[in-house]
């Protein structure tokens, strides 16, 4: 164990559960602990940076989505849902959300009238653009506390754990 300088929440947990339960093992909770305590601290501080610049979150990760889309920055709204974002229902409420505040554009496709198409306004190809800038630049300061080498270690031990957890990119993290 770690001297009580070094410490944080985690191994105060750990050693309060080894006082009273000293047959368990508690190593797990040293890394999803961590994962998820991390995942908290950080989710605050990009809320927060988002804040600053009138966004939620997930107004962020549409108009991303479709910056990522490169241009014309148009997907349908099912390969917007597919993209990992949200439900097609939840989306459609985030859609019309960022129509009225003239982020995004909407439009029956007219090669396909079943099909919608979202597209940024020119207002939100702007915003996202300024956007995700200060976000890269939040994040990097976020990762301060690790040296660039733990950095990229740390990528590639998640990115085991989330294949190993199923994730393959593909459907929605958070639906």
């Amino acid at each position: 164990m770690t001297d009580a300088t070094e410490q944080d929440g985690v191994d105060v947990i750990i050693q309060e559960w080894q006082a009273v339960r000293p047959d368990l093992d508690c190593s797990p909770m040293a890394v999803v602990g961590r994962l998820s305590r991390a995942s908290r601290l950080l989710e605050r501080a990009i809320k927060d940076e988002f804040a600053e610049h009138g966004l939620e979150s997930w107004e962020f990760d549409v108009l991303a989505t479709l910056l990522r889309a490169g241009p014309p920055h148009v997907l349908s709204a099912g390969e917007l849902s597919s993209a990992g974002m949200v439900s097609s229902a939840a989306l459609t409420n985030r859609v019309d959300r960022l129509v009225s505040k003239g982020l995004v554009e909407r439009e029956v496709d007219p090669a396909h009238r079943r099909r919608v198409l979202i597209s940024l306004s020119e207002q939100g190809l702007r915003l996202v653009n300024q956007v995700v800038e200060h976000h890269l630049a939040n994040e990097r300061r976020l990762l301060e506390g690790l040296p660039v080498a733990g950095r990229d270690q740390l990528a590639a031990l998640l990115r085991r754990l989330l294949i190993s957890l199923g994730d393959n990119g593909r459907q929605p993290a958070d639906t």
